[in-house]
């Protein structure tokens, strides 16, 4: 079976090439419906593959700009993204992953980058999970308390209404967003992108993990919003941290290749999804997924602190980040050709 595994040129590691394949679609249909790169579930499930943690985090950057690229101009079609609000965020995004990527290689100088970055995945995953959840959990809290009283709530509230708060802050510049539907102070869009700069830089995100949920809990942008206009960041954050991270020599060209090759065909139909599910069903779908991810990257970690349990637990992590992948990818696409359908055969009723 040696012809399933390539040898990667540049980090010296021999990879499994389907597992590459498998992210690229997977991980392209998941990130056009979400709103990211799908990084989240890339760099750790590269380092599961076999890649050291740096080179992981290099490879994934590189295959995820290409991919942004291709879900944002399809986002712009359908008017999810506010370009506006995306450029102001360009500021903080650039500075905060430099900062981001200067601390890895200081990490990797001391010996300390595998394990450090995955607990922050852990941490950070931990936190994104309960808020999907406890905002979902609010939501329908306060849609039984307005069925009982005769009400319907409105479709573009949230359960967590944070960004009310931040609004409230009116340091100038005031600007509008037209296709987020918000007014807020630029300070901040451009403060909350730089912490989500500089975390990306740190784990080799896009930045999407945790700007989506921000522009949706901090800024207060609609859910399908907030998904064009973070990739339309993953793109701009995804092409400056490929040219960081090849500058350091830690980008992996080959894998990230293979992996974009099929990204840019899922791209489109995770996309193409998000115009049949909304709002809260791509919140719980985003939730289950991050959850998924947390377990894997624990399963890594207990590799590390039973030796003799090293080899079941690094299979059951490979395992079930590939199945995740797939059945994530699957779960949308299934979607898609429904909703397509439904709109197909209102078409048809329409006419006759």
């Amino acid at each position: 079976m040696d012809w399933l595994y390539v040898l990667m040129p540049i980090s010296g590691v021999t990879i499994f090439w389907p597992g590459l394949v498998i992210l690229g679609v997977g991980v392209g249909i998941i990130g056009g419906f979400f709103g990211m790169g799908g990084a989240w579930m890339v760099t750790p499930g590269l380092n599961i593959l076999g890649f050291p943690m740096a080179f992981a985090i290099g490879t994934d950057i590189a295959h995820m700009a290409g991919k942004s690229l291709i879900s944002t101009m399809r986002h712009g079609k359908f008017g999810n993204v506010d370009y506006k609000l995306g450029v102001i965020m360009i500021v903080g995004t650039v500075g905060g992953f430099e900062v981001g990527a200067q601390m890895i290689m200081w990490l990797e100088r001391i010996g300390h980058v595998e394990v450090v970055v995955r607990w922050m995945y852990l941490v950070l995953l931990g936190l994104i999970a309960w808020m999907v959840f406890a905002d979902v959990a609010k939501k329908r809290r306060k849609e039984r308390e307005a069925a009982a009283r005769g009400e319907e709530v409105d479709k573009l509230a949230t359960g967590i209404e944070w960004h009310k708060t931040f609004h409230k802050i009116k340091i100038p510049p005031m600007m509008h967003f037209k296709m987020a539907q918000i007014t807020c102070s630029a300070w901040l869009p451009i403060i909350i992108s730089f912490l989500t700069g500089w975390l990306a830089g740190i784990l080799g995100i896009g930045g999407g993990l945790i700007r989506m949920p921000a522009l949706i809990y901090f800024i207060g942008c609609p859910t399908h919003v907030a998904v064009g206009t973070d990739l339309f960041e993953v793109m701009i954050s995804g092409l400056y941290g490929t040219a960081s991270y090849t500058y350091k020599g830690r980008t992996e060209l080959v894998a990230a290749i293979i992996m974009l090759v099929g990204a840019a065909m899922g791209a489109q139909v995770g996309t193409v999804a998000t115009k049949y599910i909304k709002g809260y069903g791509i919140r719980i779908a985003f939730g289950l997924a991050v959850i998924g991810c947390a377990i894997s990257v624990l399963l890594k970690l207990m590799a590390k602190w039973w030796p003799p349990l090293a080899t079941t637990f690094d299979n059951m992590a490979t395992t079930l980040i590939l199945g995740l992948v797939a059945t994530m990818s699957l779960y949308i696409f299934v979607k898609m050709v429904q909703g397509a359908k439904q709109e197909v055969a209102a078409k048809k009723r329409g006419m006759s």
